[in-house]
């Protein structure tokens, strides 16, 4: 009779446990949590345990307010949440909605077969609206992964979640229509896709065309190679030569997003809180102000930083070296992981960072070096420590380095073309080389500029006089070993834009043109 009894008492605790499913973004991916409630008899207290954070910590009064705004009553009782696993840092108010629903289970307004199997995530207004949270993406793939076929997301953040294939995703607007959808009373909007990529916003409209550009015609072809090739580049001239239009053109020649990219930069975008809604379509286009600190351009605790927004598009830094120098040479290690790794004292966070870095820069401090219009008035001394604060190991992984000179005034009274003939002639010619490249590794979004080593001895052709050129010029440009491949992969991709089987001896020279400090 005593284990009869005791079972009865196990059983009655167990119907007093609520256990709602949730996720939060945690770096690029996300972290299950499991939404524990437990009711017990006594002053009435709401209190939330496991890791949580303020923002945590305040949603018992927007879940509190919530659930009481929304019609249903709050029990009068010990109410105390868990969050598990309880060592995991949680921030930031993805577990509105999961918790308001264990409350609601504890208080027997719904009941645990409602919940089970599905679920949830979303911010709660004082009203009981469901609010959209950052990193939709994130939140949806890691429900994906766990095995679950269901997800509640608020209905704002539905277009960014249904960019992840195979997946039921359900959109809703206030706790009120939750609670009336898990009992079948209401249907909620339902995203269920296919892989199939939605309409989005643009991320930003880049207007300038190379036909908008006076001249300036190495410039333009330089841009050309590093745009089919994925290659960095350094544009230095004074200025007025054009060098910020350069690199605006450019970001117009970047080919349309894949759908895998597009989710990635998606991910970053809503994980960095610029974006809830719709999905990003085209390349970003970043450009910080030399006075950003570090952790706003590489990232921090907060999120991912202007290089990884930058992620599948351009990284422009005009005037580099009125950059810190400790942002500077921050950018060296994901130049060539195409990631970053960001640590801190109770988190590690991964962040793609796959971008091409576009960099201008004056001759001199006053920009007007070798000018034959105007006089430059800096000393030998600050010529030289202006130049060297772009570092050699950081020059060394820039593929091209161009300068180029001030037009005349006289042809900028030109008339504009009416059509982007040029333009379209480039790019096209860039979209032969992007598929080239797609053949020869056979997968997309991989350039030439993102060869190892071994892959450019493995994979590239080059034709006996163009290895000859290459090995005297290696000796007396004294070339470093990542120079010596950064030169092989710039004649690669001139030979993808001229539909070569190989590279010959003429992109091997033009790729030399570039490959000078």
């Amino acid at each position: 009779m005593g284990g009869l009894k005791n079972s009865h008492v196990r059983d009655s605790k167990l119907d007093m446990i609520s256990k709602i499913h949730s996720v939060v973004p945690y770096g690029f991916a996300g972290k299950l949590v499991e939404v524990e409630g437990d009711m017990n008899k006594g002053l009435p207290a709401f209190n939330i345990v496991g890791m949580a954070n303020k923002t945590i910590n305040e949603a018992r009064e927007r879940v509190r307010s919530a659930i009481v705004n929304s019609d249903f009553s709050f029990p009068d009782k010990k109410v105390t949440i868990n969050l598990a696993p309880a060592e995991l840092p949680k921030d930031g108010a993805y577990l509105d909605l999961p918790i308001a629903l264990s409350v609601l289970v504890l208080s027997g307004q719904l009941i645990r077969s409602d919940t089970r199997g599905k679920m949830f995530v979303g911010e709660l207004s004082l009203d009981g609206e469901v609010k959209p949270v950052r990193g939709i993406i994130n939140i949806v793939e890691t429900a994906k992964k766990a095995g679950y076929q269901e997800i509640y997301v608020p209905v704002k953040n539905l277009p960014q979640a249904a960019l992840v294939p195979e997946m039921t995703v359900y959109g809703v607007a206030t706790l009120q229509e939750l609670f009336l959808a898990l009992k079948n009373q209401v249907t909620l909007p339902q995203a269920m896709m296919d892989g199939k990529t939605p309409g989005g916003a643009k991320n930003e409209t880049k207007e300038p065309i190379l036909d908008h550009i006076r001249g300036q015609k190495l410039a333009k072809r330089a841009m050309e190679i590093a745009i089919a090739g994925h290659h960095n580049i350094l544009i230095s001239g004074p200025p007025g030569a054009g060098k910020t239009l350069l690199a605006k053109a450019g970001a117009n020649l970047l080919p349309d997003l894949t759908p895998d990219e597009m989710i990635d930069i998606t991910k970053l975008y809503s994980i960095a809180g610029l974006t809830t809604g719709e999905a990003v379509t085209s390349r970003p286009f970043r450009s910080p102000h030399h006075t950003a600190s570090a952790p706003s351009v590489i990232g921090g605790a907060t999120g991912p930083g202007e290089i990884s927004l930058a992620h599948k598009g351009i990284l422009f830094l005009d005037e580099i070296p009125e950059f810190p120098r400790s942002v500077l040479e921050a950018l060296r290690q994901p130049l060539e992981d195409k990631q970053i790794t960001i640590s801190r004292a109770n988190r590690k966070s991964v962040y793609p960072a796959d971008f091409m870095l576009v960099a201008t820069m004056n001759p001199c401090p006053c920009g007007y070096l070798g000018d034959p219009t105007h006089e430059c008035k800096c000393t030998e001394t600050q010529i030289q420590n202006y130049q060297k604060k772009l570092s050699g190991p950081l020059f060394d992984r820039i593929d091209m380095n161009i300068s180029v000179e001030k037009v005349n005034n006289a042809d900028l009274r030109a008339p504009l073309p009416s059509t982007a003939t040029e333009h379209n002639v480039v790019k096209n010619t860039i979209t032969g080389a992007i598929a080239r490249q797609r053949a020869r590794y056979g997968q997309d979004g991989k350039y030439n500029s993102s060869l190892s080593s071994f892959e450019v001895s493995q994979l590239l052709k080059m034709e006996p006089a163009a290895e000859k050129i290459l090995a005297g010029a290696s000796e007396q440009l004294e070339l470093s070993a990542r120079a010596y491949f950064k030169t092989i992969k710039v004649a690669q991709t001139i030979a993808d834009l001229d539909g070569a089987e190989m590279i010959l001896a003429k992109h091997l020279t033009e790729a030399l043109t570039f490959r000078r400090r």
